[in-house]
């Protein structure tokens, strides 16, 4: 009897702290925030950090918190601020906000009736208060931390960000500002001469490598999704639809099944598009012979999966289709075979080479010369996440693997990817389910799917 009481009490506690973090519009609880200040603190022991919040946006769009900012706090309020002092050991939560215009933007306002008892975040000020509690805090540290990369906001990836705003906007001769993160570097320069202003991007980002179990159970969850919507996507598909209608079927299973958003735009090459490989206008009315490569993935509670598929328009692979689409898929699944804690890059290609020798395939083919073993980029709150990719593959890292060839002469494009999580003992695959083999997809296919279904019920 003592010892069901017992579960009980702690499932009420689990209960209880699960319910808390969903009142206080956390994805996590509390202690999962905590745990990254604090290690955050221990790189600025004498230091203090600041975080800016992204800010209220000017068109039509949901708003969503930058990547940096909800992943020390999880807190979606805009044009909010978050002061992580090392020498004190303890965070300040920096806003100001009205019930209405947080519902306004779906965001929970039970953060406003005790903000630090919701958030887990030591102090709070008004925004108001902002600048007294800078002065004061400059005066007692020599350095402030703060970003120098650009915030990553909903389907952007700060490095790519980074580049696009120095070519268009910095360096831009007849433009010249500053990043919102280069802007407040100065300004931080200029009202505080005395202390160094350093950049906490990397301390961060090498944080966000490494995933917890909270971040790989979300994770698992947007896999879920993502492999039903490919999967529902791919029965869908037929010569005679645009690819905006293949894009809608996929797009509209990750919002039912609870995505809130995509991870970046749904890329759809096919025909002479398949250079292209970020394309995604979607305007090729699909023709029978057609090859597609479909990459998309939902973000689910601001963390992303990575997936490609490639098949046949018309469900029947021909045998130049075949053979590349195999030699694609042969190097993807010999990945999964030889991806564990300590591996490198080149140790990798050289394992997966070894398997596919012993499979008897023929590495001399130009496609197996082009498609070698190795790793992707990170993947998590961003599709292309900070840290850009492993040298050596370590526990609760998340990559893509994404073996890919293009023969533009032949209209020809694969990739074969799935987002693959490292293990302590080797990967976990996070997006597997969806159909690989070659008899799978063409069974699959044979059966109707959503457009098909709507126009025999003469709604389509």
């Amino acid at each position: 009897m003592r010892k069901i009481k017992k579960i009980g009490i702690v499932l009420s506690v689990a209960i209880l702290m699960l319910l808390s973090s969903l009142s206080a519009g956390l994805i996590f609880d509390k202690s999962e925030y905590a745990a990254r200040r604090a290690k955050l603190m221990e790189n600025i022991p004498d230091s203090i950090a600041i975080i800016l919040g992204a800010q209220p946006l000017a068109g039509y769009y949901n708003y969503y918190q930058n990547n940096d900012f909800m992943y020390l706090c999880g807190v979606e309020v805009p044009n909010a601020v978050l002061i992580i002092d090392g020498t004190r050991k303890e965070s300040l939560l920096v806003f100001t906000a009205t019930e209405r215009s947080l519902r306004s933007e779906g965001i929970s306002a039970d953060i406003l009736k005790n903000p630090s008892e919701v958030t887990g975040v030591e102090r709070f000020i008004p925004i108001e208060e902002l600048n007294m509690v800078l002065t004061r805090l400059a005066a007692q540290s020599k350095i402030i931390y703060t970003p120098f990369k650009p915030e990553e906001l909903m389907r952007e990836a700060s490095f790519e960000k980074f580049w696009t705003l120095q070519r268009n906007q910095v360096l831009n001769l007849w433009d010249g500002r500053q990043t919102r993160e280069g802007q407040f570097v100065k300004k931080l320069s200029e009202k505080f001469p005395g202390v160094e202003v350093r950049d906490c991007s990397p301390m961060i980002w090498e944080m966000r490598t490494i995933k917890s179990p909270a971040e790989i159970e979300l994770m698992r969850k947007a896999g879920r999704i993502g492999v039903k919507a490919f999967t529902e996507m791919m029965r869908a598909t037929r010569p005679g639809l645009y690819e905006y209608e293949v894009a809608a079927v996929l797009e509209y299973i990750f919002k039912k099944e609870g995505a809130q958003d995509l991870a970046f735009n749904t890329i759809i090459s096919s025909g002479e598009n398949h250079p292209y490989v970020h394309y995604y206008r979607h305007d090729r009315l699909l023709k029978d012979g057609d090859f597609l490569v479909v990459d998309a993935g939902p973000d689910v509670d601001y963390y992303d999966t990575d997936i490609s598929v490639s098949y046949p328009a018309n469900g029947k692979f021909s045998a130049r289709q075949k053979e590349v689409y195999e030699a694609a898929k042969a190097v993807h699944e010999a990945c999964l075979k030889v991806y564990r804690p300590g591996l490198t890059a080149d140790q990798a290609r050289q394992e997966v080479d070894e398997i596919l020798r012993q499979q008897g395939y023929d590495l001399t083919k130009d496609y197996f010369k082009r498609m070698r073993g190795g790793f992707g980029h990170y993947v998590g709150m961003s599709v292309h996440d900070v840290g850009g990719g492993p040298a050596v593959l370590k526990p609760g890292m998340v990559l893509a693997n994404e073996p890919l060839i293009i023969y533009a002469q032949e209209n020809l494009g694969v990739r074969v990817e799935d987002t693959i999580l490292i293990t302590e003992t080797g990967c976990e695959n996070l997006t597997a389910g969806i159909p690989r083999e070659v008899r799978d997809i063409e069974e699959l296919m044979k059966k109707s799917g959503m457009p098909q279904v709507l126009k025999k019920a003469g709604l389509y």
